[in-house]
């Protein structure tokens, strides 16, 4: 299996189990949220039953420290009124300093009607009135809502998941951040040890062919010649891997002219059953390195060779996006294609539908284009048994002034 598909199934296996905890955290909440509402309500008809007796022995002393104490001990926010359940009578728990009474400093405040108004009527969306007997026997209505530790309460899963969720977002940046990192460093490591390794035999080669001139007369031989050609290729490759992990130099070239001359050389490279074609903007400037532009383009001419079965045909076309001052080069075959779901998948390393395919050639593209040359570079559309285009996107270094009408 794929270990980009192993990781992308233990992604989901993640967030599955992490949606088990969430709801499980939900519905365990809930439970309490709801044990808590029952209780509330106890308390609110023990309320009822002390206001009604304290309202019947309003004349009798002996209990009415008692059923103060248990008035005052229930902490609902509680409003109490009259018949037509508009006129306030009492409220119980609710902010003291708007009302008109200060039980504690025994002063007067100020009365604020709006907000009573506001409170009484939250109370009246929350839960429905208790009826409770009034002196000379008339209903009152006695509303209440929900206390502050369960009105918390109901928030505090989605609190926690919340936190959670912002734990393991800053956990999973900071962890593919450093991992990123790692495979940096690894790709600096090997791609300047393979450079460093290459240099030895190709300078036996180059020697090698030199002695083969000079002993057989061969200067005009073109099979020595196309041996020299494949002999600066590598010194090209070098040079590649080379520059790998460190700031490249960018130049301004003809777009068209560095296409034109890699595709002449790899072509000679390739089955004579493809045909390569460039088609496009002449003409049309951009800040390039060479050799890693060459490389972006020969490994897109490469995939798109092993997607060609027998024959076919591989199309480069260059646009000027005069709006947004931008290069963009469509490399189109004719091969098997790419299923829309892999559009982005192509791009990381180790991913290859080759059994002796590494994986790593469109992962290095994808990296020389946006890190070397500041562009961008993506499928742009694929359909299967029929062909696949990639678009690289590049700044132009032609700038354009706006024209006025005079």
């Amino acid at each position: 299996m794929n270990p980009y598909e192993k990781k992308r199934r233990w992604k989901f296996f993640l967030l599955f189990f992490a949606i088990i905890i969430g709801t499980a955290s939900v519905f365990y909440s809930d439970f309490f949220i709801k044990k808590m509402e029952r209780e509330e309500q106890l308390k609110l008809q023990l309320y009822v039953k002390v206001t009604e007796q304290s309202l019947i022995m309003y004349d009798d002393d002996r209990y009415t420290s008692l059923i103060e104490l248990i008035r005052t001990n229930t902490k609902l926010p509680i409003i109490m009124t009259d018949s037509s359940k508009m006129k306030i009578l009492s409220s119980l728990g609710l902010d003291s300093t708007k009302t008109n009474y200060d039980l504690e400093k025994k002063v007067n405040v100020t009365y604020d009607p709006a907000y009573f108004a506001r409170e009484l009527r939250k109370m009246k969306e929350q839960h429905p009135p208790t009826p409770i007997t009034g002196l000379d026997g008339t209903r009152w209505w006695i509303f209440y809502k929900d206390s502050p530790t369960l009105t918390q309460l109901r928030y505090f899963p989605y609190i926690q998941l919340g936190v959670i969720a912002l734990f393991l977002l800053t956990a999973y940046v900071a962890f593919s951040s450093a991992r990123k990192a790692e495979q940096d460093q690894v790709w600096v490591g090997m791609a300047k040890e393979t450079a460093h390794q290459l240099g030895t035999p190709i300078s036996s080669l180059m020697a090698w062919v030199e002695l083969i001139k000079s002993r057989f007369d061969a200067e005009d031989d073109p099979l020595i010649a196309e041996m020299e050609n494949d002999i600066k290729r590598l010194e090209v490759i070098t040079d590649r891997f080379s520059k790998i992990g460190s700031k490249p130099i960018v130049e301004d070239h003809v777009v068209y002219t560095v296409i034109y001359n890699f595709v002449e050389y790899f072509k000679l490279r390739t089955s004579d059953k493809i045909i390569f074609t460039i088609s496009g903007d002449e003409q049309v400037r951009a800040l390039l390195n060479v050799p890693l532009f060459d490389w972006v383009i020969e490994n897109l001419l490469k995939n798109a060779a092993n997607a060609i079965e027998n024959e076919g045909t591989i199309a480069i076309n260059i646009i000027e996006n005069l709006a947004k001052e931008e290069v963009l080069i469509d490399v189109t075959d004719t091969g098997k294609g790419i299923a829309r779901s892999k559009f982005d998948a192509v791009f990381q390393p180790g991913y290859t539908t080759r059994k002796r395919g590494w994986g790593l050639g469109l992962s290095l593209t994808k990296r020389i284009i946006e890190n070397y040359h500041s562009g961008q570079i993506f499928v742009k559309e694929s359909e299967l048994g029929k062909g696949t285009t990639f678009r690289i996107v590049l700044k132009s270094s032609i700038t354009y002034e706006p024209t006025s009408n005079t």
